[in-house]
């Protein structure tokens, strides 16, 4: 391992273009693990098979581990010899051997979380995306495929459950008390999806029969007492494989599905074959630890490592630059998923707000890279917005140009051409086009080029004739400064304002030149546009609208995303006008906003999320230049506007009881939602009472979701009851990790003027540690997001976060590298700010022994 003193080698790039095959392949794997929290002693037996004709050495990936011993069929070798980290074994003119290998590794000092680590006592692996190089000697590459054969041992008293993928095939008792079971697994996968559990654990098991008759046994392993917080989970299961039946047609395929809980995780969750490890945050829920977001996290997440189990387990990815080839079309399917389960409107506004919120800014910072990228350094600092979500986005383009029947046609084809096999995003795209009749050669670009396409619409009429003008552009991004038209899928339909009929019904437009023009026929009065109905296509649409005519869509629109987007959009300008101290009317936003909780009743989560006003970030990202202050100080004043205009509007709907906890229907969810976005108008307009009626809320609240709305109302200000309620909070859940997270949290995310002088006395608390990834994004991530207190003039937050990242590198580089973003976006702020935010990377960057995943985010950042 290099030395914390010494200077690291420069970064290594990785070129997508230098993708060769192995030179090795490895049929099947035999490990065995005497297990130990400090000490795990692991042999490796590894079948290779010369993969071609050439003389190259057995080339094994290692990260911090050294062999005790070798052997090549059975007898001690001596041809090997050590290239840095790893182990190159000379076989000489062999077509094939087995290797065995010994090593030995200390699970309580892996404080990076990837290996094998432990975790309160427990054992548990994340290899995703290189970590299994931690563990034994291995190519370590996706498109290495193997089966594996697993024995572990250790004590009985310390490790009475021992778990590894696919079917556990023999099990017995040893000396000194201590026990063995034996697992295999019968498909072929790469390294990254291996996993191993030792732990004092217990079960809530289940079974599901699938499609064909074959019963499989369901088991979720946690920690004892979080038992009864696994239901939901379960549920969550057993939906996500029914609907993957019916939906794409794929039936699981082993007799077990194990999913166990994790408390220190760097990941959400992992979907290791047969044998799902997840972070606790996606996997514990009850009504009084946990919000409906929570509920709808764990459902989300569970579906998304189940999915998971063909796009990218029976299928996986060639190489890591095709991450988004499993993970963009998992997020695709796990959204489609949710969607049906819940409200699908409602669910599409999510996902697009997440977009923006955090793949947009990616596009156009710094760090933007295509869902396929070219290079990198460190394989960990892509598991980005852009791979996950913007990918999802382009898969649904697909999914959007081939209709439904064509889509399953061409998914079927690919799952049965590549089953078994490491495939690449153009063996996808290729399936889409054989399978739905289509060509995509175009489409390509949307793999291949980073940024969010914008299109300048304009409204065009000769002599009664309408049509719309569209160019479309692409900005310049790091490496990319000249971009190529993309194929973009845009729906349309056209509204007469004053008679309210539809001149043009929904309408899907495919656009795919610089310039286009599309006819939408004739009418006599100026059309209202529903532009990106459905947010067909990741873009920014820019057109100037008429006046009423975001006022007339919101409420009147037939396409509930186009509504939401609509009455958003009219916040929006309002917003940005006002920060650009451009007095305008707001009785337009207020008018538009009653109107639309006259719906409340029908349809309270889509009316939750319509009337809630813009994110500071988000009003930031329309602006040349951001200035948080103002941005918060223009909210907070349109919020309080409309808490007074609606006044008895937003008293009404906490008037009305709160569905119990325990109904977890979209009604009930959406009525607890609107009932936090009314309480928090309330508080911004400053009614005398809005503390006392927060405070009562928090005091009755049956289930967290009311509770924690009710908390960061008044955590916002500075009441009695502000400081009463944190500490009731503390107080009572000072003992669940998860639920304890939610406290850091609130105080995190404060709209106050000593939020960050807040951070700083928490980062000391005793509660606060930098092992549990969780806890650190809890309160870090959270005060990145909070845009005014992060920004603070003095450049207190950016010391702060900078602090962080210096501190938590040594420990866990994984996390820390993903704290390093936020102050990579410098060059949208003024220039005292940009001076600041520089200052903190040439700071970080200038640690010694400083990881290659924080090295290539800094210095990316910096460059701008």
């Amino acid at each position: 391992m290099t030395d914390a003193s010494s200077t690291p080698a420069a970064p290594v790039t990785i070129h997508r273009g230098d993708y060769r095959s192995p030179e090795w392949l490895l049929p099947d794997i035999a490990l065995d693990f005497a297990l130990g929290l400090e000490q795990t002693h692991v042999t490796a037996a590894l079948s290779v098979e010369r993969n071609g004709e050439g003389p190259a050495p057995l080339l094994l990936r290692g990260d911090g581990i050294e062999p005790l011993a070798l052997r090549v069929d059975g007898e001690t070798w001596n041809d090997w010899r050590m290239e840095g980290s790893d182990l190159l074994v000379d076989l000489g003119d062999r077509r094939a051997a087995t290797v065995e290998i010994e090593t030995r590794i200390d699970p309580a000092a892996n404080s990076q979380l990837m290996g094998l680590y432990a975790s309160g006592g427990m054992l548990c692996t994340q290899c995703e995306a290189e970590g299994f190089r931690r563990i034994t000697f291995h190519p370590d590459r996706p498109d290495v495929l193997s089966r594996y054969k697993v024995r572990m041992e250790g004590d009985n008293a310390a490790f009475p459950i021992l778990l590894s993928n696919g079917n556990c095939v023999a099990a017995g008792e040893g000396e000194d008390g201590r026990h063995w079971a034996l697992w295999e697994d019968p498909w072929p996968k790469p390294s990254y999806l291996f996993a191993l559990v030792a732990g004092d654990l217990v079960v809530n098991r289940d079974h599901f029969t699938t499609l064909s008759g074959r019963r499989v046994e369901l088991g979720i392993w946690v920690r004892k007492g979080d038992e009864d917080r696994t239901h939901h989970a379960m549920t969550a299961l057993k939906n996500s494989m029914k609907w993957d039946e019916e939906v794409y047609g794929r039936e699981y395929d082993l007799d077990l599905f194990n999913i166990v809980a994790v408390s220190d995780f760097n990941m959400g969750a992992m979907e290791n074959k047969g044998l799902n490890i997840f972070n606790t945050r996606y996997i514990l829920a009850d009504p009084d630890t946990a919000t409906d977001m929570d509920y709808d996290g764990v459902e989300g997440v569970v579906a998304h490592e189940y999915f998971h189990n063909w796009s990218g387990n029976r299928v996986t990815c060639r190489d890591w630059f095709q991450l988004s080839l499993k993970e963009g079309f998992t997020v695709y399917r796990d959204q489609s998923f949710s969607a049906a389960m819940g409200s699908a409107a409602v669910k599409r506004i999510e996902d697009v707000r997440l977009l923006r919120a955090a793949q947009f800014p990616e596009d156009a910072g710094p760090l933007a890279h295509p869902i396929r990228p070219d290079s990198y350094q460190e394989i960990s600092n892509f598991y980005t917005a852009t791979i996950y979500n913007k990918g999802a986005e382009i898969i649904r383009m697909m999914a959007t140009l081939l209709g439904p029947e064509k889509f399953r046609r061409a998914t079927d084809l690919y799952f049965d051409r590549h089953d078994g096999e490491a495939a690449t995003c153009e063996d996808f795209v290729r399936a889409m086009e054989e399978g739905g009749g289509i060509d995509l050669s175009q489409f390509r670009r949307w793999y291949e080029q980073a940024g969010t396409p914008r299109l300048r619409i304009s409204l065009v009429e000769e002599a009664g004739e309408w049509s719309l003008d569209i160019a479309q552009s692409v900005p310049a991004t790091p490496g990319q400064p000249n971009k190529q038209p993309m194929m973009i899928p845009l729906r349309l339909a056209a509204f007469a304002m004053d008679a309210g009929a539809e001149a043009m019904a929904d309408t899907l437009v495919i656009l795919a030149e610089a310039q286009q023009r599309v006819p939408l026929g004739r009418f006599a009065t100026r059309p209202a546009l529903s532009i990106n109905r459905g947010f067909s296509a990741p873009v920014i649409v820019e057109y100037d609208r008429a006046p009423g005519e975001l006022a007339w869509l919101a409420t009147s629109d037939d396409d509930p995303f186009a509504r939401y987007e609509a009455l958003q959009q009219l916040m929006l300008d309002t917003l940005v006008a006002a920060v650009a101290g451009k007095a305008g009317d707001r009785a337009p936003v207020i008018d538009a906003v009653a109107l639309t909780l006259d719906g409340a009743e029908a349809d309270p989560a889509f009316v939750a999320e319509a009337v809630n006003l813009p994110s500071e970030a988000f009003i930031g990202d329309q602006m040349v230049t951001v200035d948080p202050d103002a941005i918060r100080r223009e909210r907070l004043a349109l919020q309080g506007e409309l808490g007074r205009a609606l006044d008895g509007a937003w008293r009404a709907l906490l008037a009305k009881p709160a569905p119990p906890a325990t109904d977890l229907s979209p009604d009930a969810k959406g009525h607890r939602r609107l009932r936090g976005v009314a309480l928090a108008y309330l508080a911004a307009r400053g009614a005398e009472d809005a503390p006392r009626i927060a405070f009562d809320i928090f005091s009755a609240a049956d289930g967290m979701t009311e509770r924690q709305a009710a908390l960061a109302v008044l955590a916002h200000g500075d009441s009695d009851e502000r400081a009463h309620a944190l500490d009731i909070f503390y107080q009572r859940y000072r003992d669940n990790p998860l639920v304890l997270d939610k406290w850091f949290q609130v105080q995190a995310w404060a709209q106050r003027p000593d939020t960050a002088a807040a951070v700083a006395d928490l980062a000391g608390h005793a509660d606060f540690t930098l092992g549990n990834p969780n806890r650190v994004r809890a309160l870090y991530g959270a005060f990145a997001s909070n845009q005014a207190a992060f920004h603070q003039a003095d450049g207190a937050g950016y010391r702060l976060l900078a602090d962080l990242v210096i501190a938590l590198d040594p420990k866990n580089p994984q996390t820390a590298a993903r704290m390093v973003p936020p102050l990579g976006r410098w060059k949208r702020f003024d220039e005292a700010r940009q001076a600041l935010m520089k200052a903190e990377l040439v700071r970080i960057l200038a640690q010694p022994g400083l990881s290659r995943d924080v090295t290539e985010q800094a210095s990316k950042s910096l460059a701008g």
